[in-house]
């Protein structure tokens, strides 16, 4: 008997992770979803503020980047004060010229709550919105299925959907449904952040304070995109802490040695009590979590959105696979792949977080997010086995070519979009069938592109008759030569390229 489904997907948080899921899912023809969210309004702080390369690069391929980019700003340099009152300027971020195979470097500051307004623009565009005011009560699931319980707008309903997605934040009613374990540490550190209309400091440093003293630490940094200042301040691990104006004009007195800067509104506020945790499973049956709900970071190193816009990237494309009929262990690979990734970031957070206390707020490579890939998937397939350059699993290099028309293109573009990729490099054309959701290109005898200066043999260190295989979520899933060309047979059929 055929079962009615009200969505295929359920995603419950519409933070930055949910977002991305459903943008991602809403690109995609034959997948339906709902995109819910507990609370009345979007969220309005700057909790995450710091967009790294790679996600600069998803925000592309979303069609998102340069709103992005507008809507924000780049990181000022930081401004060390001293007690005497003279300062030293110093860059927090290490700035490189882009290349040809990474065309963005430098991170981007803009304030969660733009960051999302953007994201919301593009999901109504793509014909779909969020549903506020809509929380997840309860869920069972079985093989065929997961009924959800639904209160919205203080009416309940229960929906029966193909899978859940708990997109919704550390404290998630979806992990703890599953009760799987979320272990990890609280780090001793407590803080304030918020975001505040203030005088007194100008609009091109982000100032710091007390460097290296966690007792009298704060930092005080303009805020792209708007006229507000975001307040970061280490607090003792107990007690009220007061954050309205004056409790915030008074702690930035107290610490700064000041009486000229003067808090006049709060737009929000937080006192938080940092935490590195990292949930022990991230699919259970039809259930997903993604986001702060599958990992808590320190913001120590801007890692914890972006990590959290990678998850639901990773993921959107294989629910879609096998909404649309590949096989049901493709969504094994999400946890296989992310899990790793996020406890490395963790790790990364942790000893960023230690820094931090030493006064030390330099951030290099490590937090770009550039370096990140699956050599240890599943997904990843070489044949024959590669033993330098480019291996499976990698990111996928950016490169610039030329299409056999004339004009100049990059690989970026080309992989714009849901579908698979399959670069051919000094190939016959028509050596690999053309089949639904798979982009074929290349170079050589009657090729589309042209890599004239080759940038793109050197990117991905081919040879004439070599095969790369780009996954939708922009990494390389397969490296063949000419002669292992069968071989993608049951690589298509395993990710539903049929």
């Amino acid at each position: 008997m055929t079962q009615e489904f009200a969505s295929d997907v359920l995603i419950s948080g519409a933070g930055a992770a949910g977002l991305t899921l459903a943008i991602d899912l809403a690109r995609r023809r034959g997948v339906s979803f709902r995109l819910i969210e507990k609370l009345e309004a979007p969220f309005h702080g700057s909790r995450g503020k710091g967009i790294q390369p790679r996600t600069e690069e998803v925000f592309e391929d979303l069609g998102i980047i340069d709103r992005i980019a507008a809507a924000g700003g780049l990181y000022p340099p930081q401004r060390e004060h001293r007690a005497d009152g003279s300062f030293t300027d110093s860059e927090v971020i290490e700035h490189h010229e882009p290349t040809a195979a990474e065309p963005y470097h430098i991170p981007l500051m803009i304030p969660q709550f733009l960051t999302e307004r953007v994201m919301r623009e593009r999901l109504l565009e793509l014909g779909h919105q969020v549903e506020y005011g809509c929380e997840l009560i309860d869920f069972t699931q079985d093989g065929d299925g997961v009924t959800a319980r639904l209160s919205c707008q203080g009416r309940d309903q229960t929906i029966r959907v193909r899978y859940i997605v708990g997109a919704h934040g550390g404290r998630s009613l979806v992990r703890q449904t599953l009760a799987t374990g979320f272990p990890g540490k609280t780090l001793g550190v407590r803080a304030v952040v918020a975001d505040v209309a203030l005088t007194g400091l100008g609009r091109d440093a982000w100032h710091r304070f007390n460097e290296g003293a966690m007792d009298r630490q704060i930092a005080l940094c303009p805020l792209a995109g708007t006229d507000l200042f975001q307040v970061q301040a280490p607090i003792p691990l107990e007690g009220d802490v007061d954050l309205s104006a004056a409790g915030l004009s008074k702690m930035i007195a107290e610490r700064t040695g000041r009486d000229d800067i003067c808090v006049h509104s709060v737009s929000w506020a937080s006192a938080y009590s940092m935490n590195a945790r990292l949930s022990d499973r991230y699919r259970v049956g039809r259930v997903f979590l993604v986001g702060d709900a599958a990992h808590t970071h320190p913001p120590t190193g801007g890692q914890g959105l972006n990590t959290s816009v990678q998850d639901s990237y990773n993921l959107g494309w294989k629910l879609a696979a096998v909404i649309a009929g590949a096989p049901d262990r493709l969504l094994d690979s999400y946890e296989d792949e992310r899990r790793p990734v996020a406890a490395a970031m963790l790790g990364l957070a942790t000893k960023l977080l230690d820094a931090a206390k030493r006064g030390d707020m330099r951030r290099g490579r490590e937090v770009q997010q550039l370096d990140l890939g699956y050599p240890w998937s599943t997904l990843a397939l070489e044949m024959p086995e590669r033993h330098g350059g480019l291996l499976a699993g990698d990111r996928a290099p950016d490169a610039p070519v030329r299409g056999a028309a004339g004009q100049n293109r990059r690989l970026f573009e080309l992989f714009e979009g849901p579908h698979w990729t399959l670069l051919g490099y000094d190939v016959a054309a028509d050596a690999v069938t053309a089949r639904r959701g798979l982009h074929i290109h290349t170079t050589g005898p009657r090729g589309d592109l042209v890599d004239a200066d080759g940038h793109l043999r050197q990117a991905y260190a081919l040879q004439a008759g070599d095969w790369v295989l780009v996954r939708p979520d922009g990494y390389v899933g397969a490296i063949v030569a000419s002669h292992e060309l069968h071989v993608l047979d049951d690589y298509f059929r395993s990710v539903g390229l049929t």
